[in-house]
């Protein structure tokens, strides 16, 4: 489980965020929106131990995407993105990591590194 999983339908957030993350030696898969976002989560399961995902998107609601992958994965990491500060309550209960844009690329980078060695602890005492 070494690997991100970046959901955003902005194609440039989304592009500049990958950038920097393979640059900083992580693999990673993208998604531009929850549905495809899910299906990548169903077919990479066991090799994504971190989702960055953005809090608004077309179809479907953040807080409605991480109850959906909670529903199944309850270990993996999942880091919230928000230009709206105030919507971190959305999250409540959701066990996520929430910050609001923009996100200095190495906090970025720290956020990702520390919730995948997380992640990889909490599966591995499951």
């Amino acid at each position: 489980m070494n690997q991100v999983l970046l959901i955003d339908d902005n194609p440039v957030q989304l592009s500049v965020r990958e950038a920097v993350l393979r640059r900083a030696g992580f693999q990673v898969s993208i998604a531009t929106t929850a549905e495809r976002a899910l299906a990548t989560l169903r077919t990479m399961r066991d090799r994504i131990g971190v989702i960055v995902t953005d809090h608004l998107m077309p179809g479907s609601s953040g807080p409605e995407l991480v109850r959906r992958i909670r529903a199944e994965n309850d270990w993996i990491a999942v880091i919230v993105l928000s230009g709206l500060p105030d919507a971190h309550s959305e999250y409540e209960g959701l066990e996520v990591i929430f910050r609001a844009k923009p996100l200095p690329p190495p906090e970025l980078i720290e956020l990702v590194h520390s919730s995948l060695a997380e992640a990889n602890r909490q599966r591995g005492a499951a």
